[in-house]
């Protein structure tokens, strides 16, 4: 996902980077750093020094502004399925496909934007521009954005190229100031592939510093990524589905335990003109995202290539029905998925989600393999002999002290009950 956001001030430093062209190659720029006792000039954006500072920084403004850190919902049926950055005019159509959350505005909010997703009763997350602040009740806005992809290389203005990314403390200093105007809602930060993809030379300067992220993290109360492997045109990406688990697990670990970690979900060609997923495969990444620790999804929508369309999940008759049939069963499996989890553990390149919910035990388990794959799988806990419940297959398994052995297809996905 990519936009232009208000990331709030930072009075105590300002950081200009030198001019700089394609943010793969450039040198690394000079920052002039400001402060409130002075002026200095520091080489490099990011020194050991400099990180130390962001820590601190990040340290002092989080310990101000989480005392009670705001919820998105509490309702144990409630599993947040979005969509980006889309209009509120399509808001009923998306309802009918199982989204319940808008994330992000054009331009906006506006009173015009959020009159029409009150009238299709779809909440949304979107920015605390000015009109926000003189309408802070109407409670239709469930949380605010703050930034998407500050961790990429950032557009220098009047086109001379790339600088560095935001600095993290930025963002945190942003966090708290929207905080403290709008204390009673949740924040999401979306960050950009550089979080399952290391060599994401996006990241200008700061490629392969996964360092940096344990920072940003500490800016937002809900934490999202992107990356679509699907349409990717990168050999490192392409067809690598299971590079949605890598970001949603380090995302998950570089959080706190009270944040939420959401997942972003490729649903068209986005600017790919020769590929497009499957229903199959967007399937494939939502429970990828959730059994690494995912809880909540946000679709991108938006078709760029081989022509524009903003609605692209909506345009797409096959795709719109494979959504919602997506959807549907993740709704319907929220009082389960947003029960308490259990230790469990799987090999042969499967990852598994233990849930126990009214007396029964859940696995959630998913192959990150592009090649069948046989694990074994065991549940911490559970002893003596039972039957083993595939959703959906009538082939009999059964588990001893809670483990037992499958087979899996390439990323496929299986829902255990015992």
């Amino acid at each position: 996902m990519s936009s232009s956001r208000a990331l709030g001030s930072m009075p105590a430093m300002r950081m200009q980077p030198r001019e700089t062209s394609d943010p793969s190659t450039s040198d690394v720029p000079i920052f002039s750093v400001f402060t409130s006792g002075g002026y200095c000039i520091a080489f490099g954006p990011y020194t050991a020094a400099m990180l130390a500072l962001a820590s601190l920084v990040a340290t002092a403004v989080v310990g101000n502004v989480l005392a009670d850190r705001p919820k998105l919902s509490r309702d144990p049926n409630y599993f947040p399925i979005a969509v980006w950055l889309q209009s509120p005019s399509n808001a009923r159509r998306y309802r009918e496909i199982g989204m319940n959350l808008y994330v992000g505005l054009w331009q906006g909010p506006t009173e015009e934007q959020i009159k029409a997703l009150e009238e299709a009763k779809m909440p949304v997350i979107c920015d605390l521009n000015g009109w926000a602040e003189r309408n802070l009740n109407r409670r239709i806005v469930v949380g605010r954005m703050h930034g998407d992809e500050p961790d990429n290389a950032q557009s220098l203005p009047d086109g001379k190229g790339y600088g560095p990314p935001i600095l993290p403390e930025k963002i945190v200093e942003g966090f708290g100031a929207i905080r403290a105007k709008d204390p009673s809602r949740p924040i999401l930060l979306n960050l950009g592939q550089g979080v399952a993809w290391e060599g994401w030379y996006g990241r200008g300067v700061r490629t392969g510093h996964l360092e940096d992220y344990p920072l940003y993290a500490k800016g937002a109360d809900i934490l999202s990524f992107d990356i679509y492997p699907v349409t990717a045109k990168q050999d490192a990406v392409r067809g690598k589905l299971e590079m949605v688990g890598t970001g949603t697990r380090r995302l998950r670990e570089w959080a706190a335990k009270d944040q939420t970690v959401w997942a972003c979900v490729e649903a068209t060609h986005i600017d790919n003109a020769s590929v497009a997923p499957t229903p199959e495969q967007t399937r494939t990444l939502a429970w990828m995202a959730i059994a690494h620790g995912a809880t909540g999804l946000i679709y991108f929508s938006h078709q760029f290539a081989p022509s524009f369309i903003e609605a692209g999940i909506l345009a797409d008759e096959k795709m719109a029905k494979g959504v919602k049939a997506i959807n549907e069963e993740i709704t319907r499996l929220a009082p389960v998925l947003n029960s308490p989890s259990l230790k469990a553990s799987a090999d042969g390149g499967v990852t598994v989600l233990a849930k126990r919910y009214k007396g029964q035990t859940h696995l959630f388990a998913i192959s990150t393999r592009a090649q069948p794959t046989t694990t074994n799988i065991r549940v911490t806990g559970l002893e003596g002999a039972r039957q083993v419940e595939t959703v959906g297959s009538t082939v009999p398994l059964s588990a001893k002290d809670g483990g037992f052995r499958d087979s899996f297809g390439p990323y496929e996905m299986k829902h255990y009950r015992l």
